[in-house]
C-alpha cells in the first residue's frame, strides 16, 4: 500500500491537526523522558533523502504571493551560528488548499497553501508558523520521536508504526498504552518547539504575540468542539495558550530588548490578540437564558465586536479571514466592547423564544453554536464554542 510521504512526517508541527484531534497536557499522569540521540544516528537524514524527490515533486517554490514567506524564512535562519549542523534549508509550498505545515529532518519546510494564504501579507504570521517548524528541525524531533517509539517497543514488546496520528494502525498490539504514551510525548514536543520558536522569532524581530494570533486564526477555521483524544498528537489551542503563557512573557522581553520601537521591527507592531475563554450558559429565570463570554485582549486600540452565532457545528475548513454574513437576522447577536479590563465578560441574554433553539435542535430552528470576536473590519480574531446548556 502506498503511504503518502507526509504521513511519515507527522508529529512535526502539523499546526492545523489540533482542530480535529487534541488533548490536555495537564491531565497527563506522567511526563515521558526524551531519549538521547546517538552521535552516529543517521536514520532521520536517510529517511529525508529517500522522501525528498517525491516531496519536492508535490510542492513548489515560495514565489509570487508566497515570496514574503521566503524572506521571513531566510531572516529566521540568520539567527543560527555557523557552528550549527548544516541542513538543506528550503521552503516549499504544497498547493492543496489545506491548513497544515510539516518539516523534513533535512531542513525542508512544507507549508500547505491554505495555511500560506492565511498568513498572507503578514510577516509576523509567517514567522509564527515557520519558526515552529525550524525549531522541530534543529531539535531533530523526528529522531527523538523514532527513538522514543523504539524504547516503547523494547520495553513492552509493542509493535508501533509511523503513521497518521488520526488513524491508528491495526498493527498496534497495545494501542491504548503505546499510542497514549507516544501521543503525550508528541504533544510535549509541540509545546517545546513552540517555546523555542517564540525565542527565535523574538531575536529575529517578530513580536511573539503573532503566535497566539496564528493559533486563534486556525481555531477559527473549524466549527464545533475538536475531538479530544488521549491519542492526539497536538495539544488543544486553549491548552497551548496556557502552557506557553510564561514563554510569551520571556520572549516579549527578549523582543523589546532588540526592538524598543516595535513599529520599526521586521514584523511591525504586534497584532491584536483576543483570548476568548470557554463561555458559560445558564437559565436566569423561567423565560430567560444568559451566555457569559470571558475575554482578555492584548494590543487593542479601539474596540472589538463579539458575535453570538447560530448555526451548524459541522462545516469543512475554509479560509476564514472575514466573518461571513449571517443566514438571517435572527441568527446572531452582537455586542461591542473596548475590552479594557484584565478580564472582560460579555453577557448575552435572550427570552425563551430564542432559547427554544437550545431545546429543539432537531427542528427547523438551530442552536447557538459559536462565539466570534471580530475587529472593526470584520476580521476574525478569535472563536469559542457555546457549550450545551444545563438541563
Amino acid at each position: 500500500m502506498r503511504v503518502e510521504p507526509h504521513r511519515l512526517l507527522v508529529c512535526l508541527a502539523a499546526v492545523s491537526c489540533g482542530i480535529f484531534f487534541c488533548a490536555n497536557l495537564l491531565a497527563s499522569p506522567h511526563n515521558p523522558t526524551a531519549p538521547q540521540i546517538p552521535s552516529n544516528f543517521k536514520l532521520d537524514m536517510e529517511t529525508a533523502a529517500r522522501l525528498r524527490p517525491e516531496l519536492l515533486a508535490e510542492s513548489v517554490g515560495p514565489t509570487g504571493r508566497y515570496a514574503l514567506g521566503r524572506m521571513v524564512f531566510d531572516r529566521l535562519l540568520m539567527q543560527f551560528p555557523k557552528s550549527r549542523p548544516r541542513f538543506a534549508w528550503q521552503l516549499r509550498i504544497v498547493e492543496d488548499g489545506q491548513f497544515n505545515a510539516y518539516a523534513s529532518p533535512d531542513g525542508t519546510v512544507y507549508v500547505e497553501s491554505g495555511l500560506a494564504q492565511l498568513a498572507g501579507p503578514s510577516a509576523g504570521l509567517w514567522a509564527a508558523l515557520l519558526s515552529h517548524e525550524i525549531a522541530h528541525v534543529v531539535r531533530r524531533d523526528w529522531a527523538r520521536r523514532y527513538l522514543y517509539q523504539q524504547s516503547l517497543e523494547s520495553g513492552g514488546a509493542l509493535t508501533i508504526v509511523l503513521g497518521d496520528p488520526g488513524f491508528l494502525s491495526g498493527s498496534w498490539t497495545d494501542s491504548h498504552k503505546a499510542s497514549g504514551d507516544l501521543a503525550l510525548f508528541c504533544r510535549q514536543m509541540e509545546v517545546e518547539a513552540d517555546r523555542e520558536g517564540l525565542m527565535l522569532m523574538a531575536r529575529s524581530g517578530y513580536h511573539p504575540d503573532f503566535v497566539p494570533a496564528l493559533h486563534h486564526l486556525l481555531h477559527a477555521q473549524g466549527s464545533g468542539t475538536p475531538s479530544e483524544s488521549l491519542y492526539a498528537m497536538h495539544p488543544c489551542w486553549e491548552e497551548r495558550d496556557h502552557e506557553l503563557s510564561r514563554a510569551y512573557t520571556e520572549a516579549t522581553i527578549e523582543f523589546a530588548h532588540g526592538w524598543p520601537e516595535w513599529y520599526a521591527s521586521p514584523g511591525g507592531n504586534p497584532p491584536v490578540v483576543v483570548f476568548a475563554e470557554v463561555p458559560t450558559v445558564k437559565k436566569t429565570n423561567s423565560s430567560q437564558w444568559q451566555i457569559d463570554v470571558p475575554l482578555r485582549c492584548q494590543n487593542l486600540a479601539g474596540a472589538v465586536e463579539v458575535v453570538l452565532r447560530a448555526g451548524s457545528r459541522q462545516r469543512e475548513m475554509a479560509p476564514l479571514d472575514r466573518l461571513p454574513e449571517p443566514a438571517d437576522s435572527d441568527s446572531e447577536l452582537r455586542q461591542i466592547t473596548g475590552c479594557t479590563s484584565p478580564r472582560t465578560t460579555i453577557t448575552f441574554t435572550f427570552a425563551d423564544s430564542r432559547s427554544a433553539r437550545f431545546r429543539s435542535p432537531g427542528k427547523s430552528t438551530v442552536p447557538w453554536t459559536d462565539i466570534y470576536v471580530v475587529d472593526a473590519w470584520g476580521t476574525v480574531l478569535a472563536r469559542a464554542d457555546v457549550p450545551k446548556p444545563p438541563r
